[in-house]
């Protein structure tokens, strides 16, 4: 038995742990805050490293213009191929951009510093660990020396947290690549087959400037806008009693995360703006949703009472993103068997196949008929990562199993 394939891929990764740790905290110490989004000096370090094993990473730089135009600085997006004969392609896609460190951090998060086990950093969870992850699974698989079947790509990208239109979708859409299936970057005790698709919305609200000494000369935008926030809040309520019949997925629920507005304490302010997140449930209407949205809005501008001669309220909505749920295509169920099978035999426990209400860029894949899966390393939940908060970190003997369940998936795969 300690020479069959999958014994010989654990051995090879145990030996070269400490190797993927390094590569890791490489990756963790080139900053990609976004915003303001300047991922290409990442890529570009990425690509330097990949070389050092062999592997030639395609550089696909976004147009600066489309990228500036988006709200970011620069885009180079990666593909490794690794061609092994006639057979299927399968992907493997994880994204280096993340959101900006934020306060109350113990550790240097760009430090990639190790503690107790755990590696701390940006990124550490979500997802630079799947860099190392699928670089070094592709590594052991080709160390066996045996006959593949099929390619193998390693697809490294940088819009994620805008959206993955300029990521992976941006690759998709110029055909550098059409895999048949696909493995996304997630966490290592379930495999994700489904997630909620999100709707991200700008809105305006003008109202009219006055001094704060006579405010009834004006028509205050802040107080229009908390009356159409009440309105929004409210849809909450309505939306608890929507449930989803996928797994891990719960219900519809709206956020509204960034206010700004007015001019200075003495001055009634005369334009707020707000944007909102809206999580869909896979069996929801993403364009039902957003009318009833625009709807809700501009019913509750209009029911606001300006002072008597005042302004009536304006309100200009913008969408800024449309991200669609994912749902499971027919196709995908030979990934999620291998990887529960070589989970379960890693873990010493049942992988489950659930839905996350998160979104992700798999969406982008599976809209073009690529059945994928979401599988990587990472805890048990995002809230045990620190994703997106302070003292993000990634326990290391999750990033070797696994490393090692992807590595037995691909061989059951491509051998």
């Amino acid at each position: 038995m300690s020479s069959s394939p999958y014994a010989q891929l654990d051995a090879w990764i145990d030996a070269h742990f400490d190797e993927q740790v390094r590569f890791l905290q490489e990756l963790v110490r080139v900053p990609t805050d976004t915003p303001p989004g300047n991922n290409a000096p990442h890529a570009e370090r990425t690509a330097e490293l990949l070389h050092a094993f062999g592997f030639e990473a395609e550089k696909h730089a976004v147009p600066a213009d489309e990228v500036q135009a988006y709200g970011l600085q620069s885009i180079t997006n990666l593909i490794v191929r690794r061609a092994y004969g006639a057979g299927k392609t399968i992907a493997l896609n994880a994204h280096g951009d993340v959101v900006p460190p934020g306060e109350g951090w113990t550790h240097d998060p760009y430090g990639g510093e190790v503690v107790d086990g755990h590696m701390f950093g940006r990124a550490t969870a979500v997802s630079k660990s799947d860099f190392s992850t699928f670089t070094f699974a592709a590594r052991a698989l080709e160390s066996l020396g045996l006959p593949l079947k099929g390619t193998l790509e390693l697809h490294f990208t940088y819009d994620e947290e805008f959206g993955g239109e300029k990521g992976p979708g941006w690759l998709l859409a110029h055909g550098l690549t059409k895999p048949d299936l696909m493995i996304a970057a997630g966490f290592s005790y379930q495999v994700v087959t489904a997630h909620n698709g999100c709707l991200q919305m700008e809105v305006t609200v003008q109202g009219e400037m006055a001094h704060a000494a006579i405010p009834d000369s004006g028509t205050d935008a802040l107080q229009g806008a908390v009356h159409i926030l009440n309105a929004l809040h409210a849809l909450n309520a309505d939306y608890k009693k929507i449930t989803s019949k996928v797994e891990g997925i719960t219900h519809p629920y709206l956020n509204v995360g960034q206010i700004t507005g007015g001019t200075n304490t003495n001055v009634v302010p005369g334009k707020v703006v707000f944007k909102l997140d809206r999580r869909m449930i896979p069996e929801e209407n993403p364009m039902e949703v957003e009318a009833a949205i625009r709807a809700t809005i501009h019913q509750a501008a209009q029911s606001f009472d300006p002072p008597r001669g005042g302004k009536q309220l304006q309100v200009e909505i913008r969408r800024i993103l449309l991200a669609h749920a994912m749902q499971p295509l027919a196709g995908n169920q030979a990934l999620v068997d291998a990887i529960q099978r070589h989970g379960q035999t890693l873990f010493g426990e049942p992988i489950p196949a659930v839905g996350t209400p998160l979104y992700t860029d798999v969406r982008l894949y599976a809209e073009r008929g690529i059945p994928g899966v979401i599988y990587g390393a990472g805890p048990r939940t995002v809230l045990e990562s620190h994703a997106k908060r302070s003292d993000e970190r990634l326990a290391l003997e999750d990033l070797r199993r696994a490393t090692q369940v992807v590595a037995r998936t691909l061989w059951d795969l491509l051998g």
